[in-house]
């Protein structure tokens, strides 16, 4: 989160798999389901701060297709199981992640064996980031305040 949004109010939503839109992508073997953001006319219903779009791709063995990338965003492609081949040439496998440039378009996926991949990604925030444990803030000196705030219980509470 940006500096000005990091000691908000905690929120929870629950997003349901009935509620999760979802299409084909690059033919019937492969499905996109828009989590967060939007793509190509589907819009997730999970709110976020900033800018994010989080997508699940599920696709059979040896199927083909292009996935458009917001230009700018950082944007990462994690296989959750399976392996793919990323534009020809980079081999993606199980538990591995893929940085994609931030000023690219598209990236072309090919599965080398049925995949299941979360694709995570955010406007850049370009902010410094300090990070311990589970805190994640842009100094060390809010790390230390953010770790004293926890213990003394000032974080808050979901109702």
């Amino acid at each position: 989160l940006p500096k000005v949004l990091k000691m908000g109010a905690p929120r929870y939503q629950a997003v349901l798999n009935a509620d999760i839109p979802q299409s084909n992508l690059g033919g019937p073997g492969g499905v996109i389901r828009v989590i967060a953001g939007e793509y190509d006319g589907l819009k997730g219903p999970a709110r976020t701060f900033t800018p994010v779009h989080l997508y699940d791709l599920r696709l059979v063995a040896g199927h083909r297709a292009e996935l458009r990338l917001p230009v700018g965003y950082n944007t990462g492609l994690f296989v959750l199981s399976g392996a793919l081949v990323l534009n020809g040439s980079h081999k993606v496998g199980e538990a591995e992640m893929a940085l994609c440039d931030p000023q690219g378009t598209k990236v072309n996926l090919e599965s080398t064996e049925e995949a299941m991949v979360l694709v995570l990604s955010g406007e850049p925030i370009l902010e410094p980031v300090a990070r311990m444990g589970p805190f994640v803030m842009n100094t060390e000196e809010e790390l230390v305040q953010a770790v004293n705030d926890y213990r003394a219980g000032r974080m808050g509470h979901l109702n």
